[in-house]
């Protein structure tokens, strides 16, 4: 059995948790909204055609932030298409999934859902197609109060109060050759910077989010980011990261150590920001939204030319197991590992379209393996994220070398007196001991351990299993003088939910 070590303090703090953190991703893809969010006529469909089932997943989940259009579908998108009377509404060619959109949903719709779902929106503009004159446009109707031709037209479109849209993402994946209207980092730097200043005059509270690369193999990472930001720095807020995973040639080890690699990424960006936040001399910091994340098995997917024109086809629609799901936790806990310099994050994406919400169209809605350490990280993710450097072995992995076996972080939720200590043992075959050292925390005392983890790690959520793999309850163990020893079983995430002697509110929670 492997044997780590552990020290949790108050003072050895990373950041604060950001809500936007926990944020997903619909696109006009697949059936990522139609037969996902939105089915007219299903047995749970609202007054809106909502899928209420999945609303209430969504809600379960815990979802604050949801990004939309795309992804690859807005570069080729005219959001015109899709507001306004149905009737008028036209079936237009989707470029990037090669797809027959119909325009039932759009923007009007999509606000009315992320009402629904609780969630703050987080809109793309097309700068693949279109440029600044039509962000300004679809800025103006979505949240410019009235008096003006297109805050008049939305409320032609019966919304009277403007959206208040505060997240936008200048475009998506510029710098990939797939892209409708692909550009070079020079080109896509000034078009950006003269988009953000643009928009940022019709509305000072944006936050805007200018394209990074489209995953850390791009052989002009780093660069990308350096050229782009020199256009940018003074005018936008976040740079995005995008980083999709799977386990390469069955290389099952590399595949856990994912958050090591995404680990290494987020470091990279950082580093090219910070260079050009010096190279400027400015006093801003630019931060990063990982804003598309997840794991895909991309060597299954015929890609783009391979796809009829067919209206929702049914793309790239993975069914996870729970190494997926260790590797989703461990990932979610790379990015709070990260929560000094990663703002906002959003998993690709929320329903059928890899993602942790299935449906059937006409039929019900489950839970993915994946759903699960994400639902748990975003209901107890509290507060603030200590740093853990833990003592554990090391092993040698063919992505991303030498990584260690124990990834670990936790959050301090000093409001009421909480601590959530998330662990995996990234080791497949052996169990590991955990000694957390919790001598700064008075009366400390383990309040649930949760585990996920199979001895059969293929297994799968069907619609005939929708429970077959869930999180279980590890008998709890107590402290003894301060420390804390646990069992982590192989190939498991974990969550281990402690409370303590809050001074704020006295004695913490049962």
């Amino acid at each position: 059995m492997h044997r780590s070590r552990l020290t949790l303090d108050p003072d050895f703090r990373i950041g604060a948790v950001d809500e936007r953190l926990f944020g997903s991703f619909v696109e006009h893809m697949g059936r990522s909204v139609y037969t996902g969010v939105f089915e007219e006529g299903h047995p749970t469909a609202d007054e809106d055609g909502f899928r209420t089932d999945v609303l209430e997943l969504t809600r379960e989940l815990g979802v604050t932030t949801v990004r939309y259009p795309g992804g690859n579908f807005v570069s080729n998108h005219r959001w015109e298409d899709g507001v306004g009377p149905l009737a008028d509404r036209p079936t237009t060619l989707d470029l990037a999934w090669r797809s027959l959109e119909p325009n039932t949903f759009g923007l009007n719709e999509f606000m009315a859902w992320a009402r629904k779902a609780g969630v703050e929106p987080m809109m793309a503009v097309n700068l693949g197609t279109r440029g600044t004159s039509d962000a300004l446009n679809l800025l103006e109707y979505a949240n410019h109060s009235s008096g003006t031709r297109y805050a008049e037209l939305r409320r032609e479109h019966g919304v009277a109060d403007p959206h208040d849209i505060l997240l936008w993402c200048l475009g998506n994946e510029m710098d990939g050759p797939w892209q409708m209207g692909h550009k070079t980092a020079e080109e896509y730097g000034r078009l950006a910077a003269e988009t953000a200043r643009a928009m940022k005059r019709l509305d000072p509270r944006l936050s805007l989010v200018a394209c990074g690369s489209s995953h850390a193999d791009m052989p002009t990472f780093g660069a990308w980011e350096a050229t782009v930001l020199e256009h940018t720095y003074e005018h936008v807020d976040l740079i995005s990261a995008h980083a999709y995973y799977e386990p390469l040639d069955g290389d099952v080890d590399s595949f856990l150590a994912s958050g090591s690699g995404m680990d290494d990424m987020i470091r990279s960006v950082v580093a090219a920001a910070d260079h050009v936040g010096s190279k400027v001399r400015s006093k801003r910091r630019i931060n990063l939204s990982f804003d598309e994340w997840n794991v895909w098995y991309q060597k299954g997917w015929g890609g783009e030319d391979s796809l009829e024109w067919t209206e929702r086809p049914r793309l790239i629609e993975d069914v996870y197991d729970v190494t997926d799901a260790v590797v989703v936790g461990s990932l979610l806990m790379t990015l709070l590992r990260n929560a000094d310099r990663v703002s906002v994050a959003c998993q690709a994406q929320l329903a059928n379209v890899i993602a942790p919400i299935m449906t059937r169209p006409g039929g019900p809605a489950w839970r993915q393996t994946i759903f699960h350490p994400f639902a748990l990280t975003a209901r107890h993710a509290k507060g603030e994220v200590l740093r853990t450097e833990p003592e554990t072995p090391r092993t040698e992995t063919g992505r991303y070398g030498e990584v260690p076996l124990l990834w670990t972080t936790a959050t301090l939720d000093r409001k009421n007196g909480e601590i959530s200590l998330f662990a995996v043992n990234r080791d497949r075959t052996r169990p590991m001991t955990l000694e957390t050292s919790l001598k700064a925390f008075p009366g400390v005392r383990l309040v649930e351990h949760l585990v996920l983890a199979d001895d059969d790690p293929t297994a799968v959520n069907t619609e005939a299993e929708p429970d077959r793999v869930a999180p279980r309850t590890v008998v709890p163990t107590r402290p003894t003088d301060g420390v804390l020893t646990t069992e982590l079983a192989p190939s498991s995430w974990n969550l281990l939910r402690l409370a303590y002697d809050s001074p704020a509110t006295g004695r913490g929670p049962a």
